[in-house]
């Protein structure tokens, strides 16, 4: 029986080449997810489920030559298609799954995410994970460049009660995986929730 993990690497190998010329206005956005986490020179961040890498030339640009940038993806081919665009120039590519992540514990500042938390398995575990390799005050940025309604509405879909991303259910997700919701935004034009790594 296929697993889910086979079944998201299947389903964006088909899509990796010309992915981002289905939406090519989304930079604007990326941008400003990324200013959210308060990244400084020196700093080191993941792009986790980074696919083409659209977000790693903003996070290089946030920490510097100095700072660390790395961007995980599952998919091959997705990751064949970021050097295709250049982005190994901003970050180490590495291909992993981001519930499983090969990094050591408190090595980040801050992980990005785009379009990843609803794709895991299981969203808990992948925030835990996400904050086993964030230092204390780290941030974390949960992002895609349009809100729920207006995805769900392209897709021809309803808003489910039990999404991940809607903020009652997300906030008692991330409190329980140590990191406190400081950011909400679900509108029109983008979603964000950003968090911060309890200190203790």
């Amino acid at each position: 029986m296929e697993t889910e993990r086979e079944r998201l690497r299947e389903f964006f190998a088909a899509k990796a080449v010309g992915w981002e010329k289905r939406f090519p206005d989304d930079d604007p956005a990326y941008a400003a997810a990324v200013a959210e986490l308060r990244l400084r020179p020196g700093r080191s961040a993941l792009d986790a489920g980074c696919g083409t890498g659209r977000a790693l030339p903003r996070l290089r640009d946030a920490v510097g030559p100095a700072g660390a940038v790395i961007g995980i993806d599952l998919t091959p081919e997705m990751l064949h298609e970021a050097t295709a665009l250049g982005r190994h120039r901003a970050g180490a590519l590495i291909e992993a799954d981001s519930g499983r992540l090969p990094l050591r514990d408190a090595c980040l500042d801050a992980v990005f995410a785009a379009g990843l938390v609803h794709h895991l398995p299981d969203a808990a575990a992948g925030l835990r994970e996400f904050a086993r390799v964030t230092r204390p005050g780290g941030r974390l940025a949960l992002f895609h460049p349009i809100g729920r309604a207006a995805l769900a509405a392209r897709r021809g879909h309803a808003l489910r009660e039990d999404d991940v991303r809607a903020e009652p259910t997300l906030v008692p997700l991330l409190a329980g995986a140590g990191w406190e919701l400081t950011v909400y935004d679900d509108s029109e034009d983008r979603y964000l929730a950003v968090a911060t790594r309890a200190l203790s």
